[in-house]
């Protein structure tokens, strides 16, 4: 049988397929954007579960039908942590990647254009392959994406949607300053752009004060996308949009006829522990270890590897983006893998067939343990001196720039 020609046109994922090649005991994996399950809250879980257990008669509706706006216990805690101003409701979701794909669905159609920061988040460019929209990529820079780059495209009149992640963006680390916040929030309520603001390394900084969110400035053409797959579990599957009640209320309509609601049970869990659960102490011990082992595979890194490539320092979030000078990103992550490495070459967070002159890996902190990431960080190194020294003496690496 024939698939749908979106279908057919939407990319693989690479880091899914590489996790699978990874499969080798002894194989170390920056790859994924995997939370170190060492720090899921299986305690308060667990205690929220036995609630279930010896009281069914009362928590018996957990496992029917239920709203699909959520479980409403939840949402009362969600609107004073996220803050939901007046006139803004909360949209419980299978994840933000429900969000990205229940914002496109609702107010993109096919061929309708949509702009983003490159390089970009890969399940992302997935929902708007599969939408059929067209994808106008802005380069990023330190502190946010090209404003001058974003300008331009706003002023055609064309583009609809602004996506991005201002806060220690996947793949690269960045966080936006303030100045450019306020000034993508300026433009966006300009030129009427709808801007999807996804948020879910939001609460993983390492020191300092998080800046307000980029929609603080612009809420009234701004939906705000939460995740508890980095904080909480990922395996519960939970996120949330936050949304002027005009924005909200169609794509209600839309996650109703997509898949009734979001899991009950689970919804239950999570409120059982963000309220009984001390979630401040959680992100906090949570932020305490992601910093210590970011320092650990920054500093082995710049031990191992500065002659062949550089970072820029993160303040939060799960990833190092390390830009090599010479050695093609592509199959240097082929070359690590023979060498039980899993790494991400920059390329595949480009939309499909874009042109670009990054050549870069993409390395996750946040999973393996310390120890395993100084490891991680000297097989890296002897790839790139083996590559290196086959240059050196006229080998034949095609992946050489």
């Amino acid at each position: 049988m024939k698939t749908a020609r979106l279908v057919e046109s939407l990319p693989t994922s690479y880091i899914r397929e590489i996790l699978q090649a990874a499969t080798a005991a002894d194989c170390l994996s920056l790859a994924g954007g995997l939370p170190d399950p060492k720090y899921f809250p299986l305690d308060a879980t667990a205690e929220a579960l036995q609630l279930v257990a010896d009281s069914p008669s009362v928590h018996g509706h957990l496992f029917q039908y239920a709203s699909t706006r959520g479980y409403q216990p939840l949402i009362d805690h969600l609107q004073t942590q996220l803050s939901v101003g007046a006139g803004h409701e909360l949209l419980m979701t299978n994840g933000s990647q429900q969000g990205i794909d229940l914002a496109v669905r609702t107010y993109l159609n096919q061929g309708d254009e949509v702009a983003l920061e490159v390089p970009a988040y890969l399940g992302a460019l997935q929902v708007f392959a599969l939408a059929g929209v067209r994808v106008r990529p802005i380069p990023q820079l330190p502190n946010g994406p090209d404003l001058e780059a974003l300008r331009k495209v706003f002023e055609t009149g064309r583009c609809k949607m602004f996506y991005t992640v201002p806060d220690f963006h996947n793949p690269t680390g960045c966080c936006w300053s303030l100045e450019v916040r306020t000034e993508v929030a300026r433009l966006c309520r300009k030129h009427g752009v709808l801007l999807l603001e996804d948020a879910p390394y939001r609460d993983i900084r390492f020191h300092g004060e998080n800046l307000p969110l980029v929609s603080d400035f612009c809420s009234d053409v701004a939906i705000v996308l939460s995740s508890f797959s980095k904080t909480a579990m990922p395996g519960l599957r939970l996120g949330a949009v936050v949304a002027g009640k005009k924005l909200l209320a169609p794509m209600l309509r839309v996650k109703q006829a997509v898949d009734l609601h979001t899991n009950t049970l689970g919804q239950f869990l999570l409120a059982e522990f963000l309220v009984k659960g001390n979630y401040v102490a959680h992100i906090a011990n949570l932020c305490r270890n992601y910093h210590a082992k970011y320092e650990a595979l920054h500093a082995a890194l710049e031990l191992h590897t500065a002659e062949f490539g550089f970072h820029r320092p993160v303040q939060g979030g799960m990833f190092i983006w390390f830009v090599l000078h010479e050695l093609d990103a592509t199959l240097v992550a082929q070359r690590c893998l023979e060498r039980g490495l899993a790494v991400v070459p920059g390329g595949v967070f480009f939309p499909a067939g874009e042109k670009h002159s990054i050549n870069a890996l993409r390395l996750n902190f946040s999973y393996l343990a310390i120890s395993q990431l100084e490891e991680a960080a000297a097989r890296l190194a002897a790839v790139l001196r083996e590559l290196s020294a086959c240059i050196a003496v006229g080998g034949r690496y095609s992946g050489v720039r």
